[in-house]
């Protein structure tokens, strides 16, 4: 008995499937089915490929061949065709839409590029793009551009983006010359000239319209006032700005200060003014000294005169400072003012620091002689004196540490005596002389209370 007859099956139906796809998965590609033989049992069909080239890299043509055999080598072949194919475009990311000023770069450096660039089956994909330019009507410096991307694949497939990008002119013309915001100047001072300024634009070559303008606050009254000018600059696009520039005109004069002056408060001769002013300055105006202890006479003062006392020797420490002058000129367009400070001291007079006379007695009695005990010729001197005051028994009833010639027989300790006086008698002192140089002074002293 022989077996002559052939295996059966069903071969796959043709298919096409896309690039990505594994050719060898039978789930996807298909598989025989309904195996049968007359006599062998559990047979397994076979393939073999064969390859013809498609129009694109990715495309290509198998012609699978599937083969079955039973037993005693009954053969059966089947042919499916498995068309294979690139339709799918690329995959990416469009820059996002930006708007820029006119001098700024409109390449993809500055404006962005295509990314996350992502195809079924070619690598290596680049984006390229093509710009449409939209011109606006109202500013020749502002436009758009449609900037379209396009990657294209192996086989042609492509896939196309638009990233839009405004182009604007929104920045003013800016000076090119520096000039100052704000100028101080004294009336007896030139005002200032214009500058002349120049503009640029940061986009276009056009011509720039450049607008002065000045205004005055000046009303004839001769009182302070300002002067403001503006340039105001529009460009092509109308982007306008103002620039401006203020002189304070100051109609109150001016104010020189001269250098310090000084003058010992016991000089008898007149001290001429007018030869701390500068050379050439006009004489005609007048001193004045801010407190009015001065006595000023023909542009000359004498400190002699004005401060020591009728004994020609002595003084009040309290005329010793300084003492501003002012010279002031109104015969010019704008006063002018000259001024100095003058330190009146004590350096010409050489005290006697170590002659002194003490009272011998106090006699508070209201006649205007011996009302307190005295230490007298150390005035000027610079000196503390302490006093302590003692009775007879050393009791001490008075201690002053910054003695200042007022006492008068009173008792600090409760001591007896009228009116808080101490009783008539004999009391003792003790004078310090701080930072003299002197020993302790001691003696007595007659009280008289009656």
């Amino acid at each position: 008995m022989d077996d002559t007859t052939a295996p059966t099956f069903t071969v796959p139906a043709s298919v096409s499937l896309e690039c990505n796809v594994d050719v060898t998965d039978l789930s996807m590609a298909g598989d025989v089915i309904d195996e049968a033989d007359n006599c062998a049992t559990g047979l397994e069909a076979t393939y073999s490929d064969s390859l013809t080239d498609g129009d694109c890299p990715n495309s290509y043509v198998i012609t699978r061949t599937w083969t079955l055999t039973d037993d005693c080598d009954n053969t059966t072949t089947k042919v499916q065709t498995i068309t294979v194919d690139d339709t799918t475009a690329p995959t990416f990311t469009v820059p996002a839409d930006i708007a820029l000023e006119c001098d700024q770069s409109t390449e993809p450096d500055a404006t962005g590029t295509a990314t996350n660039i992502l195809d079924n089956c070619s690598t290596g994909l680049t984006a390229t793009y093509v710009d449409v330019r939209t011109e606006d009507a109202s500013c020749p410096n502002a436009y758009v551009i449609a900037r379209t991307w396009t990657v294209t694949d192996e086989c042609l497939n492509e896939s196309s983006q638009t990233q839009t990008i405004t182009i604007q002119d929104t920045t003013a013309p800016l000076p090119t010359s520096s000039f100052a915001n704000s100028i101080n100047v004294t009336c007896d001072q030139s005002i200032p000239e214009v500058p002349v300024l120049e503009f640029e634009d940061n986009c276009s070559d056009e011509e720039i319209t450049a607008i002065f303008d000045e205004v005055s606050t000046d009303d004839g009254s001769g009182n302070s006032y300002t002067i403001t000018r503006t340039w105001t600059v529009i460009d092509v696009c109308m982007n306008q700005a103002t620039y401006t520039q203020v002189i304070n005109v100051n109609t109150a004069g001016s104010t020189i200060v001269l250098d310090d002056e000084s003058l010992c408060i016991a000089e008898k001769f007149d001290f001429d003014l007018n030869s701390v002013l500068p050379d050439n300055i006009d004489q005609s105006g007048m001193w004045m000294e801010t407190s009015g202890k001065f006595t000023i006479t023909n542009g000359s003062i004498n400190p002699f005169e004005d401060f020591m006392n009728a004994d020609g020797t002595t003084y009040d420490e309290n005329d010793l400072g300084d003492y501003e002058f002012t010279y002031t000129l109104t015969s010019g367009a704008c006063p002018v003012s000259y001024s100095f400070t003058l330190n009146l001291n004590g350096d010409c007079i050489v005290l006697d620091c170590e002659s002194y006379e003490i009272s011998q007695a106090v006699t508070p009695n209201g006649d205007a002689y011996n009302q307190t005990f005295e230490i007298t010729g150390l005035e000027g001197c610079g000196y503390t004196i302490e006093l302590q005051i003692f009775n007879r028994w050393g009791a001490k009833i008075y201690d002053n540490k910054n003695y200042q010639n007022d006492w008068s027989g009173t008792a600090s300790n409760a001591s007896v005596g009228g009116a808080n006086l101490v009783p008539t008698g004999t009391y003792y002192y003790v004078i310090n002389i701080k930072n003299s140089g002197l020993k302790p002074i001691t003696g007595p002293i007659y009280v008289s209370s009656n």
